[in-house]
């Protein structure tokens, strides 16, 4: 039984872990221009750069995945994290656009494979009443390494430019000393080891054909809830408003303090009215958002509308890692909530380049392809979460442990 200074260990590991991850992916969204530049390309082509890497999310989901329920979510943890610093560091030194691609795909292996370790490893280690706070707080990681890539870029960018920002992004390889220090194994992954064989990946899918399906649709409006108010909204206030980068920045730091507020709020909130109640409370609540934070005009008024519609696309958020790994066949967990995210994330990576493309044929007008992606995915997700499943009470230690629906 670990100690509770052992699970704050394991918690922190994991947020900083996906901080981390999120930082290096952000700091591509505050370069595109400049990148574009460099390789004398436009911004829609690099934005292929993003699809890529979430494209090949779900990839490195899986191969992590299996690696941590076969050798342990510890070890593997530690691996992605060291894998996702060096392609950082690579990227810097990209001599084309298609080297630049090739890593930036590459990256997103790594990047595919810590959420699910990390999520699985800590709801596995800590007890159920932490899940809904420790859940947010987990997913906060996500707007976290947001905000930090916004802060870097507005103190470094003027200094070291666009490869020297991806340089910065190799730092988190220092995140692998403390978690062989601090981290312990899962206990939940050691009790199952320990007790001997169990049923193939393929015959606990098998049996879950029906939750795999629905979580993974689930997860590709999610994907596009958030990558669709979060990846251009640099950019159209760059490129449309034309803002400098000192205001681009100062919104970003803004609106990111929305998205850890939301996170960790709703997060906190699921705990005690429920994960359907939480995400469908959170989803609504973007759709009245949605004229301040893509029409609006000023800097105070869209720093406003983005603060506001962060705290609601990550409040909705803040509530996915427990929910997932509650509702994850408890044999598989080690791969499936990441698997399902990221293949999610696979079927929503254009996401980028359709709103880029389309900001492109209405003259670089990105309000209507931010505003469009955001109505939608937000009544999608309210409408499958309230008719959808919940296990809030499942237990996760023993290989008895089976989500009930609620």
């Amino acid at each position: 039984m670990q100690t509770a200074s052992q699970q704050r260990h394991v918690v922190a590991a994991a947020y900083l872990g996906w901080t981390l991850d999120a930082f290096d992916f952000f700091i591509m969204v505050f370069v595109l221009r400049n990148i574009a530049e460099t390789f004398s390309t436009t911004i829609t082509a690099v934005t292929i750069a993003i699809l890529l890497t979430l494209a090949m999310r779900a990839l490195g989901a899986w191969i992590f995945g299996r690696m941590a329920d076969r050798f342990g979510r510890r070890p593997t943890l530690m691996l992605d994290v060291l894998m996702y610093s060096v392609l950082e560091l690579a990227t810097a030194f990209s001599p084309t656009l298609t080297v630049f691609f090739i890593l930036r795909a590459l990256y997103g292996i790594a990047m595919g494979g810590e959420w699910g370790v990390g999520a699985s490893l800590t709801m596995e280690s800590i007890p159920a009443k932490w899940r809904g706070p420790v859940s947010g707080l987990l997913q906060a990681g996500y707007p976290s390494g947001y905000l930090l890539a916004s802060i870097v870029y507005w103190i470094a960018f003027p200094l070291v430019g666009w490869r020297g920002m991806f340089v910065i992004g190799a730092l988190p390889a220092f995140l692998v000393l403390y978690i062989r220090r601090a981290v312990p194994e899962s206990p939940d992954w050691a009790a199952r080891r320990a007790a001997g064989p169990h049923p193939s990946i393929w015959q606990v899918l098998g049996r879950n054909v029906g939750l795999t399906v629905y979580v993974v649709v689930l997860m590709t409006a999610f994907n596009f809830f958030s990558h669709g108010s979060q990846d251009l909204y640099p950019t159209f206030l760059q490129v449309q408003h034309k803002f400098s980068t000192g205001t681009v920045a100062t919104i970003a730091i803004i609106y990111n303090i929305g998205a850890i507020l939301g996170g960790i709020g709703f997060g906190a909130l699921s705990q005690h009215i429920g994960r359907r109640a939480a995400i469908v409370i959170a989803a609504v609540a973007a759709l009245p958002v949605i004229p301040l934070w893509a029409f609006a005009a000023s800097p105070f008024a869209l720093g406003l509308g983005a603060f506001l519609m962060q705290i609601c696309v990550q409040g909705a958020w803040g509530v996915i890692p427990a929910h997932l790994n509650e509702l994850s066949p408890a044999e598989i967990r080690g791969t499936f909530p990441g698997v399902t995210y990221q293949l999610g994330n696979l079927l929503a990576a254009a996401n980028a380049t359709i709103q880029s493309a389309i900001a492109s044929s209405m003259g670089r007008n990105y309000s209507w392809p931010l505003a469009g992606v955001i109505a939608i995915v937000a009544v999608v997700i309210a409408v499958m979460v309230g008719f959808g499943r919940e296990a809030r009470h499942v237990q996760m230690h023993g290989a008895g442990a089976v989500p009930r629906e609620v």
